[in-house]
C-alpha cells in the first residue's frame, strides 16, 4: 500500500537510506545519517512537497518524495524528485508504484517540471526513469568521489504538463 510519510516511519526510512550510504555510490553521503539528522530532513521535505511511502505487512519498503530543485524563486515550479526502495525488495514494482502516485501528485500541485539526479552507472534508476518519459538532460563527469572512485551524476528531466 501506498501512503503518506508518518514521523513514525523515520527510523525504517533511515534504516533502508543507510544501507545505501554504506554499501552503495547511489548517495553521495558517506557516513550513516543519525536519527536525528534524518527526521530533521524528512520533516523539512514533507512540510513542503509529497513524501510518500510503500508499506507491505507493517513494514516498509520504499519512499519517494519531491524537493526543492533550486532557491531561487524562478524555480519554484521545479521539483527534484527522489526514490529510495529497500534493499532485496526491487523487482516487485515498488519504484514503479511509488512513481505512478508521485509524479500524480506534483502534477495536481502545479510543478511543470520533475527532474531525477542519478549516480551513473544505475541502469535500474535510469530505467526506471525513462520508463515514465524523463529524459537525460545532462551528464557531468566526476563530480563525486566515494569508496576512492571517481563518479559521474546525470540528471533527467519530465515536463509534467
Amino acid at each position: 500500500m501506498i501512503r503518506d510519510f508518518q514521523i513514525s516511519d523515520t527510523q525504517q526510512l533511515l534504516d533502508i537510506y543507510n544501507y545505501y550510504v554504506l554499501n552503495t555510490v547511489i548517495t553521495f553521503d558517506d557516513v550513516e545519517l543519525s536519527l536525528e539528522t534524518f527526521t530533521e530532513k524528512v520533516n523539512a521535505i514533507n512540510s513542503e512537497y509529497p513524501f510518500i511511502v510503500f508499506e507491505e505487512n507493517n513494514e516498509l519498503l520504499g519512499y519517494a518524495y519531491g524537493s526543492q530543485f533550486r532557491s531561487k524563486p524562478a524555480y519554484k515550479y521545479s521539483v527534484e524528485v527522489t526514490i529510495y526502495v529497500k534493499n532485496k525488495a526491487q523487482g516487485k514494482q515498488i519504484g514503479t508504484r511509488l512513481y505512478v502516485k508521485l509524479l500524480t501528485e506534483l502534477k495536481n500541485l502545479g510543478y511543470h517540471v520533475a527532474l531525477g539526479g542519478i549516480t551513473l552507472p544505475n541502469e535500474a534508476s535510469v530505467s526506471l526513469h525513462e520508463k515514465f518519459g524523463f529524459s537525460k538532460v545532462a551528464h557531468f563527469k566526476h563530480v563525486g568521489k566515494k569508496f576512492g572512485t571517481w563518479l559521474d551524476v546525470g540528471f533527467w528531466q519530465l515536463i509534467l504538463d
